[in-house]
């Protein structure tokens, strides 16, 4: 189910508690509502439509990936860069960002996994992670 986006800083910087199973319907209305934001976003996390877990969906090429508890366990080569957030008005703010990364997290099932990502999908990841942390750019 699509659902509202989180404008409210005050809400969104609020940070998400661990997920449990009942938390799977949650996860599929967030990429129910990524994808119905495509033309204008590339990743959210669950604080944005409201729900306070450490779930965050994102395009990883044009393939949805769903993340349960991430975690960055590494990352390397720092740069500086600008980003907007379907969830924030104005331009786009600086902010720091890697282009390497190792995340540790869950799938539906609870199965944990441990994946490098670089590149514009490590800093989608590390922007939905800072959105589960209640940090916002």
């Amino acid at each position: 189910m699509v659902r509202e986006i989180v404008h409210d800083p005050f809400m969104l910087k609020i940070r998400s508690a661990d997920t449990t199973a009942e938390d799977n319907p949650t996860a599929q209305d967030l990429a129910d509502t990524l994808v119905f934001h495509k033309k204008g976003c590339v990743g959210m996390a669950a604080n944005m439509i409201g729900v306070h877990k450490r779930i965050i969906a994102f395009f990883d090429n044009s393939k949805v990936t769903v993340m349960f508890d991430p975690e960055i366990i590494q990352r390397s080569q720092p740069y500086e860069t600008k980003e907007g957030c379907l969830s924030l008005v104005g331009d786009p703010r600086p902010v720091t960002r890697y282009k390497s990364i190792k995340v540790r997290f869950a799938d539906k099932y609870r199965k944990v996994h441990e994946k490098r990502y670089s590149g514009i999908t490590a800093q989608i990841i590390q922007h939905e992670i800072d959105h589960c942390n209640g940090v916002l750019i």
